[in-house]
C-alpha cells in the first residue's frame, strides 16, 4: 500500500457520494486518499433489465479486477451489488453504518390515488428493473404494468418527470445521499417489513487485498460493528439461495432488544407470487438456514380465519398461490351507535375498520386541522377509502407498545377514540397521563349467528372477541396450529389455555400471510 490510498469506484454521482463519503471518513482518521473512476460491465449495458444480464457481480467485477492488478487500492460498493463471494485474493474489510435500508415510491402527482396501495392509481405504469420488486409489486398491486428502468438515480427521476412512467421505486438510502429534490412527487416510503429490500441494502462494503494488512488494520476503523451482523444474516440467506440482483429474492434483519428478526421474500420468478416468512430468534446461529428451510418446504394446509375475506385479498392471494386452502369468516357482527356531534379534537385514533367505517358511516362534521393514527396498514387503508391520510400508523403487534408510541406524538393534545362498546382501550391506557383522551362509542358487536367454522390446519385469531366466540363454538381439542394477530388476542387465547400461538410481525394481511408460511 503506497503512502496514499487510491480508491476505485464507479462514475455515477451515486457511486462518486460513496467514494467521496468514504475519503472524508479516511480523512477523518488521518488517511490520505484519491480516487480512480472505474466503468463497469451494469454502466455499459443500459437497455436490458437486471435479470437478463449473464452472470454476477455486472456493477463489480473490473472495480474487482483492477483490485486485484494493485491498479487500486480500496474498492467502495453498494454492498447489495456484489456477489455474495468475493473473487480469489480479495475480501470485504469493513462495512459502514446502515443509512435507511426502506425503498422509495415516487408518484408523479396526477397519477396519485391515496386509497389504493402505495397511492398509485390504478393501472399505473411502474418503473423498476428490479426483479424482486416487481415480484413484490405485482403481489400487493397486481393491477398495475411494470416497465424496466435503468440508468444512474438522477436519469431514473428524470425519465419519470418526463412522463415515461407513472411511478418509479428507488432504493431510499441513494435518494437520501444525493439530496435530490422530491417536492414535485408524492413520495411514499414503506417499511423495510412492508416492502421487503435486498440483502444489506443501504450499506457499504470497502473490499480490499485479502494481504493487505495495514489497510485492514485502517479500516477496522471505520467498520460498523452492528450492521455487519445484520447483514451477515441477509447475505447468508442470498448466499444460500445462490442469488444476485437477478433472482426476486429480498432480505431483511434487524436486531432489536436482543432478538434477532428477519423477513424473507422469495419468488421462483420476477411474475411468480413472492413466499414471505418471518422468524425471531434470541441468536443469529442458523436463523439463516431455518429461514431457507421455511421458504423453500412445502407445507400447503387448510388455513380458517376469523375474518372476512374475499379472494382479491392479499392474504387469500398469497396463501392460494402456494396450494394453502383458505377460508375466514368474522364470528362477530357489528352495529352503528350512533352520535350527535364531534368533540372538538386534535387528533382521531381509530383501532380498527370496524371504528373507521361507522364512524364516517355518519358523515361526522370534522376540524380542517384533524390528524388521524391507526393502529395499523388495514385500518391505514380502510381511513384512505374516506379521503384521509393517517399521520401516525402502528407498526407492533402489541398495541400497548403501539400506544407508548402515539403517546409520545401527542402530549399535550385532545385525541378521539371512535370506539366499540366492548373497547379494551389498550391505546387510551398508553395515551391518558399525555394527552386528553375523549372516547366515542360508534359500534357494538355482536355474536354472529349461523356460523360453521371448518377443520383446519391453521388458525388465526383476529380479536380477543373473536377468540371468545370461538371458544363458545369450539373446545381446544379442534385446534392445531394457532396464530394470533398481536398481544391482546394472544392474552384472550390464555385465557382458555392455549399458549404458543405464534404473532406475526406486523397486524395486517401480509403479516398474517407470513405467520402462516412460517408457522
Amino acid at each position: 500500500m503506497s503512502s496514499k490510498i487510491i480508491i476505485g469506484t464507479r462514475g455515477s454521482e451515486l457511486a462518486l457520494w460513496q467514494a467521496h463519503f468514504t475519503q472524508q471518513s479516511l480523512r477523518d482518521i488521518g488517511v490520505d486518499s484519491e480516487l480512480k473512476i472505474i466503468k463497469t460491465k451494469g454502466d455499459k449495458i443500459q437497455d436490458l433489465s437486471f435479470d437478463k444480464l449473464e452472470g454476477k457481480g455486472f456493477f463489480t467485477k473490473e472495480i474487482e479486477d483492477a483490485l486485484l492488478a494493485g491498479e487500486i487500492d480500496l474498492a467502495v460498493h453498494s454492498h447489495k451489488d456484489l456477489p455474495t463471494e468475493s473473487p480469489k485474493g480479495l475480501v470485504i474489510a469493513a462495512v459502514s453504518a446502515r443509512e435507511n435500508p426502506s425503498e422509495l415510491i415516487l408518484i408523479r402527482k396526477e397519477a396519485v390515488d391515496t386509497k389504493l396501495k402505495f397511492s398509485f392509481k390504478q393501472n399505473a405504469i411502474v418503473g423498476t428493473s428490479s426483479a424482486r420488486r416487481k415480484a413484490q409489486l405485482l403481489s400487493f398491486r397486481p393491477d398495475i404494468t411494470l416497465k424496466d428502468l435503468r440508468g444512474n438515480v438522477p436519469t431514473r427521476i428524470d425519465k419519470l418527470r418526463n412522463g415515461g412512467y407513472d411511478a418509479i421505486m428507488l432504493a431510499a438510502a441513494g435518494v437520501g445521499r444525493l439530496k435530490i429534490n422530491l417536492s414535485e412527487f408524492h413520495v411514499v416510503e414503506p417499511a423495510p417489513n412492508e416492502f421487503i429490500p435486498a440483502p444489506a441494502q443501504g450499506v457499504l462494503a470497502w473490499q480490499i487485498r485479502e494481504n493487505d494488512s495495514a489497510l485492514h488494520d485502517i479500516m477496522q476503523k471505520l467498520n460498523s460493528k452492528e450492521a455487519q451482523q445484520e447483514i451477515e444474516t441477509e447475505r447468508k440467506i442470498l448466499e444460500l439461495f445462490h442469488g444476485g440482483c437477478q433472482i426476486p429474492i429480498g432480505v431483511f434483519s434487524k436486531v432489536e432488544k436482543g432478538n434477532h428478526n428477519v423477513w424473507v421474500s422469495h419468488a421462483a420468478s420476477w411474475d411468480a407470487f413472492p413466499k414471505r416468512i418471518f422468524l425471531q430468534a434470541n441468536s443469529s446461529t442458523g436463523l439463516a438456514e431455518i429461514a431457507v428451510k421455511k421458504v423453500r418446504e412445502s407445507n400447503a394446509a387448510s388455513v380458517f380465519i376469523t375474518r372476512d375475506i374475499s379472494e382479491s385479498d392479499y392474504f387469500f392471494r398469497a396463501l392460494n398461490a402456494f396450494g394453502y386452502t383458505v377460508s375466514g369468516t368474522s364470528l362477530i357482527e357489528s352495529a352503528a351507535v350512533s352520535f350527535q356531534s364531534v368533540p372538538a379534537c386534535d387528533w382521531i385514533f381509530f383501532s380498527s375498520k370496524n371504528g373507521v367505517n361507522h364512524f364516517f358511516a355518519q358523515k361526522p362534521q370534522l376540524n380542517n386541522n384533524v390528524q388521524f393514527g391507526v393502529t395499523g396498514q388495514g385500518t391505514a387503508m380502510a381511513l384512505r377509502k374516506y379521503g384521509f391520510t393517517e399521520s401516525f400508523c402502528g407498526t407492533s403487534t402489541d398495541t400497548n407498545e403501539t400506544g407508548k408510541q402515539f403517546a409520545a406524538l401527542v402530549q399535550g393534545k385532545k385525541v378521539l377514540f371512535p370506539q366499540a362498546a366492548d373497547s379494551l382501550q389498550s391505546i387510551q391506557k398508553q395515551v391518558d397521563t399525555k394527552a386528553e383522551c375523549i372516547n366515542l362509542i360508534v359500534y357494538k358487536t355482536s355474536e354472529k349467528t349461523g356460523v360453521e367454522i371448518p377443520e383446519s390446519d391453521v388458525t388465526v385469531f383476529t380479536s380477543p372477541s373473536n377468540v371468545t366466540i370461538f371458544f363458545s363454538l369450539k373446545n381446544a381439542a379442534a385446534l392445531k396450529k394457532v396464530i394470533a394477530i398481536g398481544k391482546s388476542t394472544e392474552a384472550k387465547l390464555n385465557e382458555f389455555g392455549i399458549t404458543g400461538a405464534l404473532l406475526p410481525s406486523s397486524p395486517d394481511e401480509t403479516g398474517l400471510a407470513e405467520a402462516v408460511f412460517s408457522s
